[in-house]
């Protein structure tokens, strides 16, 4: 049973660092595509990161690109979303995914962690 558990949420002060991570179970992580989106609210969900292992690059959504970096440990089947120099702007519910079985991060996501809420206020 593939499974995704998100933590690390919390208040942070603007400008301030966070590392989420995503636990994966059923499946081995680093042979997939996994992702990170988040919905803000009143917004629509929209995709943060997404790290491929179909074509071996990382995509950064242009709102966080040189502030957010994705990591995977492949020891422990997980995947990190760091977090720099955050803003008010970035305050969301974050959520981990992954197209598994596939390898790209083109496809489709069945598989959704129960998310994790971001709070950045001073």
């Amino acid at each position: 049973q593939v499974q995704l558990v998100e933590s690390g949420g919390r208040l942070v002060q603007p400008g301030g660092s966070l590392r989420l991570s995503c636990a994966a179970s059923g499946f081995t992580l680093d042979d997939y595509a996994i992702g990170w989106f988040r919905q803000a609210p009143g917004k629509e969900r929209e995709g943060v990161s997404c790290d491929s292992r179909s074509d071996g690059r990382t995509y950064y959504a242009d709102s966080v690109k040189g502030r957010f970096s994705i990591s995977r440990d492949k020891a422990k089947n997980t995947v990190y979303l760091q977090m720099n120099s955050l803003k008010p702007e970035d305050t969301a519910v974050y959520y981990c995914a992954t197209p598994y079985p596939d390898s790209t991060c083109h496809s489709r996501y069945d598989y959704w962690g129960q998310g994790t809420q971001v709070t950045v206020s001073s």
